[in-house]
């Protein structure tokens, strides 16, 4: 059982659609099967400094165009890209996705993963994105990310997707809301379920939503 402390700060709704991460195209479009993996929304992203920026908000218009197969593969790589920063050692340890295995394989099992979001919901997408439906060098840090923006808004299930990755899971521990097993990363489909069920509460009870709670998480594990 994961309880969350009662005095958080948390972000406002539009700060959490706000939060942009700073990429680098030209790292990304030569890792990727082919170019039309590259959502081109992302080349409208505005430049902050030396980099363009991509938002949640950005991400979300994107995960809304996910019902091909080409949308699917742009809301990975637009998740992805989202995630990852500009440094080149991270780039290049995405790039494995692609790398290991055949474009045809990822659509199918990212294709799997995403039905079962839509019938079953967050909880049992986790466990096929763990399972069945496995695209190596996926993990769950980067699928929670996918569920997130894919199934943000989604009736199945009691309990919509949230991103769960190694610095929120540093802030769960460190607020001692999980117990000293908890890991850093590879949580079992238990685990994101006693995630999921704990940041909704805590979400219903502020009168939130859940992801405000999680980029809270978020910033404090930072």
């Amino acid at each position: 059982m994961i309880v969350l402390p009662g005095h958080a700060d948390l972000p406002d709704r539009e700060t959490v659609l706000g939060q942009a991460i700073p990429f680098d195209r030209t790292r990304w479009v030569p890792v990727l099967p082919d170019s039309t993996w590259w959502p081109t929304l992302l080349d409208e992203c505005p430049q902050v400094g030396r980099w363009p920026r991509v938002d949640r908000r950005t991400v979300f218009g994107i995960a809304g165009q996910a019902d091909t197969a080409e949308g699917r593969r742009h809301l990975l790589v637009a998740a992805l890209v989202w995630g990852t920063g500009t440094k080149a050692q991270s780039v290049s340890r995405r790039a494995r996705i692609f790398e290991e295995s055949l474009p045809a394989e990822i659509d199918a099992r990212l294709g799997a993963a995403l039905d079962v979001l839509r019938e079953r919901g967050g909880v049992e997408a986790y466990r096929a994105f763990n399972n069945d439906q496995k695209i190596r060098h996926l993990g769950p840090a980067f699928f929670t990310k996918v569920l997130y923006f894919a199934g943000h808004d989604s009736a199945a299930a009691p309990h919509g997707p949230v991103i769960l990755d190694s610095v929120v899971s540093r802030a769960l521990r460190a607020m001692k809301a999980v117990d000293t097993g908890w890991p850093e990363n590879g949580w079992t489909t238990d685990q994101y379920r006693q995630y999921l069920a704990a940041v909704h509460h805590y979400a219903q009870m502020r009168g939130v939503l859940a992801d405000q709670v999680e980029a809270a998480l978020f910033a404090q594990g930072k």
